[in-house]
C-alpha cells in the first residue's frame, strides 16, 4: 500500500462518482430502516446539489498509487440548508451562528480499513472545517445500521444528538 492524500476541487468531485455510488449501496445494505430510500441516492442526487448549496467544500481523497480508495466530503452551509423538503436535520435554533460545518460523506474501500486511513481523512477533513472561526457546530449524520461509523465517531469525540426520519438516520455533533 502506498496511500497518499490530496484535497481535489469542486470541479474534479467527478473523480468521486464512483466511490459516492458505492457509499450510497453500502448503506443501504447496513440499513434496517427503509433502506429503499437509499434507491434514489447518487452521486448526482447527493454530492452535486451538496457542493451547489454549501458555501464552502472540500473533498480529500486517499489514493493507492493512482487509485482512489477512499474520500471525505466536508462543507461550510448557511443552517438553513439543513431544514429541507427531505427533512430538518436539527433544530436551527439550536445553533448560534449563521454557519455549520458538516462532514457531509466519508468512505474507504473495505479493503483499507484498520490502516489508520480513516482517521487521516478525519483529521484532514476536522483541521479544515476549524480554522472557520465563525463555525462554532459541526455536524455528521449516520444511516441506521452503520454502527462501525457511528462507534467512528463517537471515538472521535462526535456524542449522538438525536434521530431524525423516525430513526432513518443518526445525528451527531460536536
Amino acid at each position: 500500500m502506498n496511500i497518499k492524500y490530496e484535497v481535489i476541487a469542486d470541479d474534479k468531485a467527478e473523480y468521486c462518482r464512483e466511490l459516492c455510488n458505492e457509499l450510497m449501496v453500502f448503506q443501504k445494505s447496513k440499513a434496517k430502516i427503509k433502506p429503499e430510500l437509499f434507491d434514489s441516492m447518487n452521486f448526482e442526487t447527493r454530492m452535486i446539489p451538496s457542493i451547489k448549496n454549501a458555501i464552502y467544500n472540500q473533498i480529500v481523497v486517499a489514493k493507492d498509487d493512482e487509485k482512489i480508495v477512499g474520500y471525505a466530503y466536508s462543507n461550510i452551509s448557511p443552517k438553513e440548508t439543513y431544514s429541507n423538503d427531505f427533512a430538518p436535520f436539527f433544530d436551527i435554533t439550536s445553533v448560534s451562528r449563521k454557519n455549520v460545518g458538516c462532514l457531509s460523506q466519508f468512505y474507504l474501500r473495505e479493503a483499507y480499513r484498520k490502516y489508520g486511513i480513516g482517521s487521516e481523512l478525519f483529521d484532514r477533513s476536522m483541521n479544515w472545517l476549524k480554522q472557520f472561526t465563525d463555525v462554532e457546530d459541526y455536524f455528521i449524520f449516520v444511516s441506521n445500521g452503520n454502527n462501525d461509523a457511528l462507534e467512528f465517531y463517537k471515538r472521535k469525540g462526535f456524542v449522538v444528538s438525536h434521530e431524525i426520519l423516525d430513526g432513518f438516520i443518526t445525528v451527531l455533533r460536536n
